[in-house]
């Protein structure tokens, strides 16, 4: 049956019943390719929580990278992990508001209707590392809506109880749901894993992007003095409006990028321009950084171990230009440096990082909203790197703007990037 985009926010049941089917945008594994043609709508059966999960009707959703990767099957197919033999679909989606409408046996804290957002870490509620260690750490952990078959990009999405955060009156349902994956990446590299200190500086690669605009507005709660790296001066003033003391724009120092293939004399010339990087940094921060905020890999790691000051530390989430990565290691043991690895949060953490959005001292920062009808188009734009910042889907509401219900500053619109 055609699913009829109009009618997608429109849902036949009340809360605590749910409907036979759901409209869905659905990647199977015989069309892995481009986005455009990847994602497909489908009618899909809805399904029943079990114990401890939720059903959540879907409000909006919010677009990330990591079902780019879903829709092209590559580095990995995603149909060899989390339940998706099971169910044979996947359903992206890492990012959602929404509204819960049935609740699983168990589930106590949360009833049908209240209004919520949903952090994207799973794990089993029987795996020890759960409630001794960090769930992080749990053999089951899992993303929901790229590790799962059930994610945001459909009229419901099934989500494990504790996934669910309050949703912050003072955003509209898109602005909420847009935030999660990057926002809570960067407050456990930043306030857990380097437990960031008044008075500490901070190097942030790619400052004016999805996890460094966030970095940024964490630097300046937190009373630290950072400096962002960007690619345009409109980028660095926007960095600037959130909170850091300056920016660097990357293009200045191209030279320092390294892609690990550099002979003898092309590697001495890298180095001439990352020891001008590593001056500038110190010239706007009055001494090199104690914590630089890496999730660019390959081509700015050796950079970051260099230009961090003797006992600082190197936080990385990601590799975005490759994740074999080649330095001079001389630089870390020699003064004595630390490389933490960090990956998404736990719940407490996203609670917290979610309070401070509710309180208005973070911020989320959106570009375009699109309708239910964008899911392919805002994978393809990027997959192509032509989208300019963060991406949020309308699905059960019907307009920008729709379910703020208290005054605050909302989200900042612009036009980010690296």
């Amino acid at each position: 049956m055609a699913i009829d985009l109009q009618q997608v926010s429109v849902v036949d049941t009340e809360p605590g019943e749910l409907p036979a089917t759901m409209g869905a945008w659905v990647i199977r594994q015989e069309r892995e390719g481009q986005p455009t043609d990847a994602f497909q709508l489908e009618e899909i059966e809805v399904p029943e929580p079990g114990a401890f999960e939720v059903i959540v009707r879907v409000m909006a959703a919010g677009v990330n990278y990591n079902n780019v990767w879903a829709a092209l099957g590559k580095p990995v197919s995603v149909f060899g992990y989390g339940d998706h033999e099971e169910y044979g679909h996947h359903i992206g989606g890492s990012d959602a508001s929404g509204v819960v409408w049935k609740v699983g046996e168990g589930v106590t804290r949360y009833k049908p209707g209240d209004e919520v957002i949903i952090h994207c870490n799973q794990a089993s509620y029987e795996d020890p590392e759960v409630h001794g260690l960090d769930p992080l750490a749990a053999p089951s952990q899992k993303i929901w809506g790229y590790e799962t078959t059930w994610g945001s990009f459909a009229q419901f999405t099934k989500v494990q109880a504790q996934q669910l955060l309050p949703r912050p009156q003072n955003l509209s349902w898109d602005e909420a749901a847009s935030y999660g994956l990057v926002y809570f990446t960067a407050y456990r590299m930043l306030i857990s894993r380097c437990e960031l200190q008044a008075g500490q500086r901070v190097l942030i690669w790619g400052a004016a992007g999805g996890l460094g605009v966030f970095a940024t507005q964490l630097c300046k709660i937190a009373g630290a003095h950072a400096v962002g790296v960007v690619s345009s001066a409109d980028k660095g003033e926007l960095v600037k409006q959130l909170g850091a003391v300056d920016y660097i724009d990357r293009n200045e120092f191209a030279g320092m990028m390294r892609t690990g293939s550099e002979g003898p004399d092309e590697e001495k010339a890298r180095a001439k321009v990352m020891r001008a990087f590593a001056k500038r940094v110190k010239q706007i921060l009055g001494d090199s950084p104690d914590v630089v905020f890496e999730h660019v890999g390959q081509a700015t790691f050796p950079t970051s171990v260099f230009t961090v000051k003797p006992f600082g530390k190197v936080v990385i989430c990601a590799g975005t230009t490759g994740y074999n990565l080649d330095f001079d290691v001389r630089y870390l043991w020699m003064r004595q440096k630390e490389i933490l690895g960090s990956h998404f949060a736990n719940a407490y953490e996203c609670l917290k990082a979610n309070e401070l959005i509710e309180s208005g001292q973070i911020r989320p920062v959106l570009w375009q909203t699109m309708g239910f009808e964008g899911v392919p188009e805002a994978h393809q734009l990027m997959l192509e790197n032509k989208h300019l910042g963060k991406i949020a889907i309308l699905v059960g509401a019907t307009e920008e703007a729709q379910g703020r219900t208290v005054d605050g500053p909302g989200a900042i619109r612009a036009e980010v990037g690296a």
